[in-house]
This record gives C-alpha cells, structure tokens and sequence, in this order.
C-alpha cells in the first residue's frame, strides 16, 4: 500500500440565536445566526442581493426558504443539477411538514424533461405548460437553464409579446435563489448578472440570494458595479463558528447553544502519479481496505467519488462482485447512469459516483473516497463527509462510529502539503476546516475564473435581451426600462451595445459566406447558457437494466475514448424509443436528441481508453493565425482499426463547428492557461502535421471557444519567443 499521510479535522458547531418575534418555528428548533441572519437581510428593503457562504452542512437551504414557511412568500430555487432539485424538493417538503404554516406552501419541481411530458400529455405548447405549472405556486424549484432560456423568449411563439412568460413569473415570485452557484463557469454567471439587470429594471423590489461556501468575487464586485445593494453573510469572519478539541468542550459548547454541523473527520492523504488509471488501480489493490471498513464498523455507508464515468461504470462491477458474498449493496451514480439507478444508489451500503453526486446532495455516509482535479473540486467533495450522525433503516436508527476520509492525489500535492521544507501540513496533527480549507487552495491547482469572458462576451446576452425590449408589442411599456439595462450592462460588462452589435453582424455575414445559410452559429453559442454540443451523440445505453432509462446523449469524444458501440439510424432510435414509452407507460422526453450528431448504441465500457484525434484536412496555421472565435467546416476524427467513424467523418466534416484553433499541444495549453477538468478543448492535426506523433494544434469547441478566446493572448509570440502578459 501507498505510504499514508494522515491528518484529523476538528468537529464544527455553529452558533445558535434566540428566536425573535414573528419568526415562527417548529417546537424545541432554533436558529443558527447565518439563518436568521439571511432572514433578516431579505426582510431589509436596502438589500437587494444575498451572499450566505455558511459551511457545508449548516442548514443554508432552511436559511433560503424560510420565509417561505412563515406565510404570504414565494421563491424560485435554482439548481445547477435534476438531482440536486430533486433532493432539495424532499427536504423543502419535510420542513413543511414540520413548520405546518397555516396556508400550506405549494411546490412543483420542473426540469426539462419534466416540462417536455407535461407539455406532451397535456397536449399544450411548452410556454403554456409553464404558466400552467408555476401559477400559484410559493416554491418553484428549476434549474438555471430553463430560467436563462425562459427571459430568452425560447417558449413562446411568434407573434406573442418576449416579455408573455417572465413578466407574469417574475412579478409572482418575490425571491430568486441561486444555489451552489460556485459549481459554475463566466458564461453562467454572465446570463446570470444579465438576467438579474433585466428582472431590476423591468420589475422592483426583488430579492435574490446566492448560496455557496466558496463565493465568485466577480460575481459579488460586478453586481456591486452594477448598483445592486448586496450583503455577505459570513459566519467565519463574523467568529460564529467553533472547533472544539475534545468531546467535553463539545458538550460545554452544546450546553451553551451551539449546534454540530459537522464531525470530526480522519482524514488520509493518498499519492498518486498523475496517470489515467492511478485511481481506479489503486481502488482496486485496495478492495481489502475498503471492505474492511463496512465489517469493523457494521452499519457505515461510504461514497467513492470519481472523475470519469468508465471508471465509475468498471469498479460498480469490480465492487459488486465483492461486496455481494458479504451481504452489502453497491449502487452507482453518473450523468450515464438511469433515473432508477441513480435513486437506488443513495440507498446502498457504498455508492460510487461521478459529480452528480458532489453538488450539494446531503447523502448520510461515514467512510469517502475521493479523486479531485482542484482545489475548489477538493473541497466540495470532502464537504459530503461528516454532516449526519446516522440514518434510518427499517424505522430504527443507526449512529455511526468514525468519520474517514481518504483522498486520492497527485503526488505533488502531497509534496507541497507535508514534504516541503516547514510544511504547511504534519502527518497525524489536528486542523480547524477553514485554516485547511485556505491551506489546499493555497497549494493544490486553481483553475482559471476566465475574468475576460464579461468583457469580451457577457454583453452579447445583454444585447439579445435588449434587443428583445425594442419589440414592437412592448417597446412603449419598458422604454424607460430598456434605457437603463443598457446603461446598467454597459457599466459592469464595460463594452458598448453598439460595437457588439457590429460584431454579431460580422459573424452572420462569415457564416453565410461560408455556408450559405442565414444564422448565427457564434452570437447563438454566446447568447446561451451552456453552449450547444456540436458532438453530442444519442445513445441506446444496452447495459442499463431500466428499459425506459436507456436513451441517453454524451459526448462523442468521450464515446471515442471509453465505449464500445455499434451504428444506429435516427429512425430506429426514435422509433425504439416510442415503442418503450407506449409499452412501458413512461413518458422519455425526446427534445434532447433533437440534434444528435449520430445514434449508437451502447454495448460495454472499455478497460483501456483509445486514442484517437480530430484531423483537418487543408493548413490549420492561417486560423490558428487569426486569433480568433471562427466556424470551422471540415473537421474530422482519426482512430485507427474504428470501423465506424467513416459514417460519423461523413456527418462530421459538414458540420459548421463554433472553434478556436491554437497552435500549442492540448497538454500545454490545458496546464498554462489552468483550465478546468472537463474544459472542452482536444488534439488536431492538420494535412502537414497528420503523421506527427502528437498533433502539434489545439481545438476548443462551444463555450470552450468562447472561453479560450479571452486567454489564448498569452500563447502570440514573436518568433519564438512566447510573452504572457
């Protein structure tokens, strides 16, 4: 076994407030002071905007609804994950069950999938399927992008007013709620800052509250610039929260009021060289370590929680097999995996998972394993660990005994935390969360926060939205609103709407020289929320039990790498899919493979991933040369001994990709620019560099581009000598 590096993190209890009147509350609960804190600031009429960055496991969700339960209030959650909102839906329905306040809330969760089968069954067109389901409603829990695409116009028809759904929805509720906000990227949190502008101008008086441990300082100094009046509720720096060192200062503090929000957590650092399969091998050497856990102290549940699905989907097997013979459950949880198996998971001895288990589901375990690509990965994922005492099974409780963490890192780190010369770490020493917390982000890798992107893009969303108040139906209505979200968007993005007008002009003018066609295919990318995915694929996922969770999408570059497939048609695809909803009685929203760019189905998950890399065919240097945001025609993949990548080379190659092309090897601009883990950016090769061992170009695609394009300045050189300002 790998040389252990283990080190103690101290219990966390938070301070509790004496109730004050008017606030009503189930018997014997109170409040800890960043809840009625965050009541209070939403109750001010000076404050606008809302920061709690209370810790993991400090009832931050109770803060936001609260005054929800205290009667004549609504809020709109946010979720940036369908799993996240479902979990945050049961929690909000046990606290209604518990505060009972006299007028029952009522509240509907909506994803897309969901507003797609209610659309279907009820026979209604999507934007009405909207206003039927939020309509007296207190609680609406939805996702970012439904909210983004909804103050777009995306649900109405020709001919009907932009503001026909946002200007009902946004008078009806009072609070806007963003939670785990931090998990997202500049192009979110711009429709974000630019959705906000357009609710103040058109609409007074609301509220919006941002929930994250780790808060954007962009975010907060943007909307500060923009004349938001904002608050941060901080209970670190404001002391109210305690470490105690032993059991009895535990029970002094408890005695005086404080509550435990979180356990005392052994936790063991795990070197590994930066490769591939370091994780997984690991994991698997030590299956023995892993059992022994579950048969040393009976009753724990734990979580593994990786970065790459394949891995997930090969050691759910491995486990399985072991865990079996000894009467324990292994469940898994990916963004492949079915609704169905996804719900089991968090009811097994051991779920293994990818991030859609990260963000912000309160899952009760006392045994982690986890891998992180940073240090912000880092610590959301350690944050799942030590938040409950125990769980209920079959009506009883069972308490857990210990709280174990084990990280699985590259060396370096550990290099940095405990070998350097005074380390800012010590095997076997005791730590308070926040100094540890400041400790990793101090030494493990940053990503980029991509500042840039407001600058140079942020304002083509605020050009749409503008653009939208100019029609004719509501132009009179908000002329004095429209005037002042550009004044507002001008100011914190610092660009002009006129020059980005002159911009969205140009790329509609390159696209119809270069395709023939109208359209947009950059201002579309830069106006939406994630970015399209050019190279999503659907798929007929053969190794999943639940016949009506089998249509899934993913990536093709992911699907190059880890899967074997075999070619399917649209037509049969779709034609599968009817026949499983009318056989199974499940409704399987279908909008989603609209525009796949291919249809496979799904056989079995590699053991090695396969290399493959796009390929063009004329001289990438000329586009690499501008410098620039393009679309780009004529891209194709090579992997040798693949049989069928000539059918998806044929569909490929036609299609306009929105790109950026840089001339530096993927690895070297990946690790100088510290982009993030899942950063869509890839090898290509051109018809000069085809044979080169590595191919000498990197390509992002979507968002990536967009992203990519506000950095790529620190790569121009002068012959060869590169300067980064």
């Amino acid at each position: 076994m790998t040389e252990n590096y283990k080190i103690t993190l101290k219990p966390v209890y938070s301070q509790t407030v004496p109730t004050p009147d008017g606030v009503k509350l189930p018997k014997n609960w109170s409040l800890s002071w960043h809840q009625l804190a965050t009541l209070e600031a939403l109750r001010d009429p000076n404050i606008e905007v809302v920061f709690n960055t209370a810790m993991t496991g400090d009832g931050k969700s109770l803060a936001a609804y609260l005054e929800v339960f205290q009667g004549q209030f609504s809020a709109i959650g946010l979720y940036p994950t369908n799993e996240l909102a479902r979990d945050q839906e049961t929690q909000i329905r046990g606290y209604i069950e518990q505060f009972q306040p006299e007028d029952e809330p009522r509240v509907v969760r909506l994803s897309g999938a969901d507003l797609e089968n209610y659309a279907e069954n009820e026979g209604l067109k999507k934007g009405a399927a909207i206003s039927t389901l939020t309509s007296q409603r207190e609680a609406l829990l939805t996702n970012p992008d439904i909210f983004h695409y909804l103050h777009r116009g995306a649900y109405i028809i020709h001919g009907d007013s932009p503001d026909k759904l946002w200007g009902r929805i946004d008078k009806d509720f009072d609070l806007f709620i963003f939670d785990e906000f931090h998990v997202f990227a500049a192009p979110q949190i711009a429709s974000v800052i630019n959705t906000m502008l357009l609710i103040r101008c058109t609409n007074r008086r609301k509220k919006f509250l941002f929930i994250s441990a780790t808060p954007d300082p962009n975010l907060i100094g943007s909307l500060e610039q923009a004349g938001f009046r904002c608050q941060v509720i901080n209970p670190i720096a404001q002391n109210k929260y305690q470490f105690p060192e032993t059991p009895e200062q535990g029970h002094q503090l408890q005695i005086q009021g404080w509550r435990q929000v979180a356990r005392t957590i052994s936790l063991n650092f795990i070197p590994l060289e930066p490769s591939f399969k370091a994780s997984e091998s690991w994991l698997k050497e030590n299956s023995d370590l892993i059992l022994a856990q579950f048969q040393q102290y009976p009753g724990s549940k734990g979580a593994i929680i990786l970065n790459s699905i394949a891995a997930v989907k090969r050691l759910t097997v491995f486990f399985q097999e072991i865990f079996k013979q000894f009467g324990l459950t292994v469940g898994e949880n990916t963004g492949l995996s079915g609704k169905s198996i996804k719900e089991r998971s968090l009811m097994a001895d051991l779920v293994i998972g990818t991030s859609t288990i990260d963000v912000g589901v309160d899952f009760k375990i006392n045994f982690l394993i986890f891998e992180s690509s940073d240090a912000g990965n880092f610590i959301q994922r350690l944050g799942r660990l030590g938040r409950h005492q125990g769980y209920e099974k079959n009506g009883q409780i069972i308490k857990f005994e210990n709280f174990t963490a084990f990280a699985l890192v590259p060396n370096f780190l550990v290099e940095r935390l405990f070998q350097v010369d005074s380390p800012p770490l010590e095997v076997n020493c005791i730590y308070e969360r926040p100094c540890f917390h400041n400790t990793i982000s101090e030494n493990y890798r940053q990503i980029n926060d991509f500042r840039g992107y407001y600058r140079r893009w942020g304002t083509v969303q605020s050009f749409w939205l503008y653009y939208r108040l100019s029609d004719r139906t509501i132009k009179q209505q908000y002329a004095q609103s429209r005037e002042q979200f550009q004044k507002a968007c001008e100011e914190v993005f610092g660009s002009k709407l006129k020059s980005i007008a002159g911009r969205i002009n140009g790329w509609a003018k390159d696209w119809k020289a270069l395709s023939g066609k109208s359209g947009n295919p950059i201002a579309d990318d830069a106006a939406s929320f994630r970015g399209s995915s050019p190279l999503q694929c659907g798929l007929y996922d053969l190794t999943e039990e639940n016949e009506a969770d089998r249509f899934k999408t993913y990536d093709l570059p992911g699907i190059l790498g880890n899967l074997e497939i075999e070619m399917w048609t649209e037509a049969g695809f779709v034609r599968t899919l009817k026949e499983t909803a009318q056989r199974t009685g499940q409704p399987i929203a279908k909008g989603r493979f609209a525009h796949c760019l291919a249809f496979m189905k799904l056989r079995s998950y590699r053991e090695e991933r396969l290399n493959w890399k796009f390929t063009y065919s004329g001289d990438l240097q000329p586009i690499a040369d501008a410098w620039k945001v393009q679309v780009l025609t004529g891209v194709e993949i090579w992997q040798p001994d693949n049989q069928w990548i000539g059918a998806i080379n044929k569909r490929l190659k036609k299609e306009g990709l929105v790109c950026y092309v840089i001339r530096r090897p993927v690895s070297e601009v990946r690790m100088r620019l510290r982009l993030p883990m899942h950063f869509q950016i890839y090898p290509i090769s051109d018809q000069y560099s085809f044979h080169d061992v590595s191919a000498p170009y990197a390509i992002a695609f979507g968002h990536s581009a967009l992203l990519l394009d506000t950095l790529a300045y620190t790569f121009k050189s002068t012959g060869d000598e590169i300067w980064v300002v």
